[in-house]
């Protein structure tokens, strides 16, 4: 059976020791899906996805790299990481949903799996603070690890 990986025998949090690990190509791959109120979904698209405040999408993939960049910062016991990249794309789908896909790379002796994470939310929650005056009726419905490679053990969610 699996253990936590932050938990000592002590049952103490602690920070997981990465010293004996080798480096290796770290990558990561994280979604947020929102669902939008029709109206402000069709505002948005009418007016190419900019409010007062800015442009909302490319706001949010400012921001979400920022957030990402901070991970450590901001999630007790993650390692400060400093990536070689990180890259949010925002997909609008006729549904009212909007697609943020955070991609995070390194290469370091552990993964960047809060990272992508940490990005693809933090665009999501730009997007929400943007758009909240129109309608408090924005949904984040999910946010997901899609894959990551490079560590111990690579994982791909389907879909």
């Amino acid at each position: 059976m699996a253990e936590l990986s932050h938990i000592n025998q002590n049952r103490q949090p602690v920070m997981v020791d990465v010293g004996a690990k080798s480096l290796t190509k770290r990558r990561a791959v994280a979604r947020a899906v929102m669902v939008m109120p029709e109206t402000v979904y069709d505002l948005l698209e009418k007016e190419d996805f900019k409010t007062g405040k800015g442009a909302v999408i490319q706001t949010a993939i400012i921001a979400g790299i920022m957030g990402a960049k901070k991970t450590g910062e901001l999630i007790p016991l993650c390692h400060s990481l400093g990536m070689d990249n990180c890259q949010i794309d925002i997909q609008t789908i006729p549904s009212r949903q909007l697609i943020i896909t955070c991609t995070a790379s390194i290469e370091a002796k552990t993964g960047v799996e809060m990272e992508a994470l940490t990005g693809a939310s933090i665009a999501a929650l730009t997007i929400y603070d943007m758009c909240k005056a129109l309608s408090h009726d924005i949904i984040i419905q999910e946010i997901k690890l899609m894959e990551k490679t490079g560590g111990k053990s690579d994982f791909i969610r389907e879909a």
